[in-house]
């Protein structure tokens, strides 16, 4: 799959579930919980125990799911997660040998980026697409501050992104949101439910 199409599918999902978990079991327990609750993306952090062994289960048994590696922080974990199966790598900050490294194999790099120099930065090295992290910093109009200059960017913010605010991010330009805290929080069935929320509230604002 090339770089645009993964990016594509990106999109389409609107919401990437920002997985972050005391051990590879539990990763994928939350990963399974947002997944029937209808989201598409998993971005499973490398602050999970064992991550890897999560990335090969979720990418084995969800074919029709984006596994995606995030706390991506040098080249050699993003080579490892490749190996391991994640269709996309997201970083906090921005890692030319990573970006090198992606665009050789075809795989969307996703740098948290903050400033415009860094998302120029980022667009040159092959990046059509930033994290901007941590978005509670910026708030949802910064979105359209961002692209006034830089308009062919795709920006997903990750960091501040709740059921509230949700629609404040797309109406100011974000293509796909990263959420983390404000999803994975209390039982399996909570993580559940709430993922169908969120999913049931991005298709009446997005249509």
């Amino acid at each position: 799959m090339q770089i645009v199409d993964t990016l594509q599918k990106i999109k389409k999902s609107k919401i990437v579930a920002v997985i972050r978990a005391e051990s590879s079991q539990e990763a994928i327990e939350f990963s399974e919980a947002c997944i029937r609750g209808g989201i598409t993306s998993i971005e499973l952090t490398y602050t999970i125990p064992q991550v890897q062994e999560a990335m090969i289960t979720l990418s084995e048994c969800y074919h029709d799911c984006l596994i995606g590696a995030g706390t991506v922080l040098d080249v050699t974990t993003a080579r490892m997660a490749m190996q391991a199966g994640a269709k996309y790598i997201v970083s906090p900050g921005f890692d030319n040998q990573t970006a090198d490294l992606c665009n050789l194999y075809q795989i969307p790099y996703i740098p948290g980026c903050m400033t415009v120099t860094e998302m120029m930065t980022a667009l040159t090295s092959g990046c059509s697409m930033i994290k901007l992290f941590p978005g509670g910093v910026f708030g949802p109009k910064a979105i359209k501050q961002f692209k006034a200059p830089l308009p062919q960017l795709s920006i997903m913010p990750t960091g501040g992104v709740d059921l509230n605010n949700i629609g404040d991010w797309f109406d100011n330009g974000a293509e796909v949101v990263g959420v983390g805290g404000s999803l994975i929080k209390g039982s399996i069935g909570d993580i559940e439910n709430k993922s169908r929320d969120f999913v049931d509230k991005v298709r009446r604002i997005t249509i």
